[in-house]
């Protein structure tokens, strides 16, 4: 699909919609009033034909009536009767894009307020709005694929709404990127696959650097090195730097993300039933490797670090046992009680190598850790585990400011008593009690005082279905704009 911005008098044209706004009340916006005048208020008998309100995200989707140059019309609703804020019109544009996607139409037209700040966003909208993950499709019925092939913004200035959206254009491209490592089957995307792809990369400006089973295995990473040994794949460890402050030397920031390509269970085998979402439990590592795209492809000044733990866990005759012990590389020992509880043991080397080799200002890990995550939170929540207020703080700014909302949870030290273990210097698992909580407490044992933040996105990284226009079912992409925000916000030079 084709983004242009284009003069606020293009006309729709015979095989294209106009979407236009109406706020709460049905209260027409300007572009929607002309089109109204235009057709002899043709729209205002629709509307009052029907239950079109001008509710936040609703659509009334009609034939163009007579006197109106376009094949539909589709009107989107932003509730309130005032200035509308770039983000409703990010959601209207999504909304109006859905609405019309499968309908015939080659064309969608975007009228939803000139200035150049809200046309970018209305393209970001239906950039997102369009994704759609269909590689593998090879029967499809025509009626059911998407028709629109370009999407037209009316701007003032199109020139100025094209350079406003160009670093939200990098942030779409990342999020694609995202999508898609979550979106591909196991059988494709195996670690060295993932991280084949980040080294692609390097395009971008990002140093990406690779280490296989023998150098890790070298700088003693027995935690994350046992997860994977059941596996015919071999486990990778990814390193993406992106140095984009002005300052070379200036100590970075440092993102971590869980990559278990796919998650059988291991010997502590999953049920059956639902093992194929178990190809989204590296939605943690895709949204590291999604963050570090939108940066490097924005220019962000900053210094930032991405690391990635790639493994697959699989119940081989090699595999890791329940009652095994490991020696991490902090040198703390691990009894691994359950090798279903494999992302934090993954974390713990990849947390403990970034820390020591880069002295970051802080560490934020990202995991499809739990499942008691989505019991505490449903799916419209990650977790938010951190020992560190301010950290915290603007992360949970970060997150509303971007829709992708983050719950803080408590870290007593009293839990640490459920990871106890008589013969090392932990169990991998505290029981059902506060799972989400003895998982962060298991983590906050290899950040080494860092200020550090843990993400446990289990709860948000695949939607089915999704309820927000700008996410269509599957792979959400989760925390790239979260912490795009929180860079862009906060620690840009």
């Amino acid at each position: 699909m084709r983004i242009e911005f284009v003069p606020v008098d293009t006309q729709a044209g015979a095989t294209a919609a106009l979407a236009v706004l109406a706020h709460e009340g049905a209260a027409l916006s300007p572009e929607a009033r002309a089109a109204n005048e235009a057709t002899g208020g043709a729209l205002a008998r629709a509307i009052a034909g029907g239950r079109f309100t001008g509710a936040k995200g609703q659509t009334l989707d009609i034939v163009a009536p007579n006197g109106l140059e376009a094949a539909r019309v589709v009107l989107v609703g932003v509730d309130g009767s005032g200035a509308v804020e770039p983000e409703a019109v990010e959601l209207a544009a999504a909304s109006a894009f859905q609405a019309v996607k499968t309908s015939g139409v080659v064309e969608l037209v975007l009228k939803l307020g000139a200035d150049a700040e809200t046309a970018a966003r209305a393209a970001f909208g239906a950039r997102l709005a369009a994704y759609r993950f269909d590689k593998y499709r090879t029967t499809e019925k025509a009626e059911k694929k998407p028709s629109v092939q370009v999407v037209k913004i009316a701007a003032a200035d199109p020139v100025k709404a094209q350079k406003a959206y160009e670093p939200l254009a990098a942030l779409a491209d990342a999020i694609v990127f995202s999508r898609d490592l979550v979106s591909e089957p196991a059988n494709i995307l195996h670690p060295e696959e993932f991280a084949a792809r980040t080294k692609s990369l390097e395009s971008l400006g990002l140093e990406v650097e690779i280490l296989g089973e023998a150098e890790m295995a070298k700088l003693g990473m027995g935690s994350l090195l046992g997860v994977g040994q059941g596996s015919v794949r071999e486990s990778q460890l990814v390193i993406m730097k992106w140095m984009g402050a002005a300052d070379k030397s200036a100590q970075p920031i440092a993102f971590v993300g869980k990559g278990v390509c796919f998650d059988t269970g291991g010997i502590s085998i999953k049920p059956a039933d639902g093992m194929e979402d178990m190809k989204w439990d590296m939605g943690g590592a895709a949204a590291v490797a999604g963050v570090m795209h939108a940066l490097a492809g924005r220019k962000a000044k900053v210094n930032a670090i991405g690391v990635l733990g790639l493994v697959e866990n699989m119940p081989d005759g090699n595999a890791q046992r329940p009652g095994d012990v490991v020696t991490s590389m902090s040198g703390q020992t691990i009894e691994v009680i359950n090798t279903d509880a494999e992302g934090r043991l993954v974390l713990a080397d990849a947390l403990w190598y970034t820390q020591e080799r880069f002295k970051p200002q802080f560490m934020i890990d990202l995991a499809t850790l739990t499942g008691a995550i989505i019991i505490s939170l449903g799916h419209d929540y990650a977790g938010l585990f951190s020992n560190n207020d301010g950290l915290s703080e603007k992360l949970l700014a970060a997150g509303k400011a971007e829709r992708e909302s983050l719950w803080r949870l408590p870290l007593p030290a009293a839990y640490e008593k459920q990871i106890e273990s008589p013969i090392a210097d932990m169990k991998n698992i505290g029981g059902r009690p506060a799972g989400s909580i003895t998982a962060g407490l298991f983590l906050q044992k290899f950040v080494n005082g860092v200020p550090w933040a843990h993400l446990d996105i289990a709860s948000v990284a695949w939607k089915k279905p999704s309820a927000d226009p700008t996410v269509p079912d599957g792979a959400v992409g989760y925390g790239v704009r979260l912490l795009n925000r929180l860079v862009a916000d906060a620690y840009e030079g």
